[in-house]
């Protein structure tokens, strides 16, 4: 049986995927902040799912201390990993710092994506043949990278610049991390999810609220929909082998021309280690 480690799990496309990666088969282990809620949820997609292996971890990934925690949970109780999905995400309306210094947006996106992961790769690779999937986002195309200045300290963030950037920063991951796994029987993919109407937009300005409304009505799709390639990616037998590519609707699409500067990917490489104490 495969195991799949899937974060953001609680909502959106994250409990969909869930569900779908419960009916075939994959033991899950779902990672969400609220012990409470996810516990929920593990029962939520057990009855939909109709599978009863399906479990939860407790995360904060806002904090260093607690992805650490949950990488060693999840050895503690687990000896293999087949499947990692990178797919909590959040946005935040103003600048503001994790408890450990570093800008919010930035902290949850991309640093988590790259804590975890690194944490759990031997792992992984212990496991291989085997995937790791990192929802990113269409965002990265509007995304900048200035390493001198990662969380926006000398002015002019922005909801959506902060947001890009952290996407841009999850597709330079994904392709510095497949030239380091080559060979090693583990693939790892990005993926934009669709315009979904989910809750992370929460944080997102008051004026901003109606619009957004307006738009899930008219123009998003459901977590439902925006779970599929998620689940293309963890499972399917099409994309095996390949890796360090970036896929919308299931197909694979060129990302922005930052996220193909392999210089800049292993420069944020090496600051993103820093970071996070690696």
């Amino acid at each position: 049986m495969k195991t799949t480690l899937l974060t953001g799990a609680t909502s959106g496309i994250g409990l969909e995927a869930a569900i779908t990666l419960a009916k075939e088969g994959h033991r899950v282990v779902m990672v969400g902040r609220d012990e409470a809620k996810t516990r929920q949820c593990v029962a939520d997609v057990k009855q939909r799912s109709g599978s009863a292996n399906v479990d939860s971890l407790p995360c904060d990934f806002t904090s260093q201390a607690s992805i650490r925690a949950l990488a060693q949970a999840y050895r503690a109780k687990y000896d293999r990993l087949d499947v990692l999905v990178n797919n909590a995400g959040s946005v935040f309306n103003e600048r503001g710092l994790t408890t450990d210094g570093i800008e919010n947006t930035f902290a949850v996106n991309h640093l988590g994506y790259f804590l975890l992961t690194n944490l759990l790769l031997d792992l992984v690779i212990k496991s291989a043949p085997a995937r790791i999937v990192l929802v990113a986002s269409t965002g990265h195309y509007r995304g900048t990278m200035d390493l001198t200045d990662l969380g926006f300290e000398k002015g002019g963030y922005s909801i959506m610049g902060a947001y890009g950037r952290s996407k841009l920063g999850n597709v330079l991951m994904t392709r510095a991390l497949a030239r380091r796994l080559e060979g090693k029987g583990v693939t790892v993919n990005a993926l934009h999810p669709g315009v979904v109407a989910t809750n992370i937009w929460g944080g997102a300005p008051g004026w901003a609220q109606p619009i957004l409304a307006a738009l899930k009505a008219l123009f998003m799709i459901t977590p439902a929909q925006g779970s599929k390639t998620i689940t293309f990616l963890a499972t399917a037998p099409e994309v095996e082998g390949q890796s360090g590519l970036y896929f919308e609707k299931n197909k694979v699409k060129t990302p922005s021309a930052l996220a193909r500067d392999e210089a800049l990917g292993e420069q944020l490489w090496r600051k993103s280690a820093e970071l996070v104490g690696l």
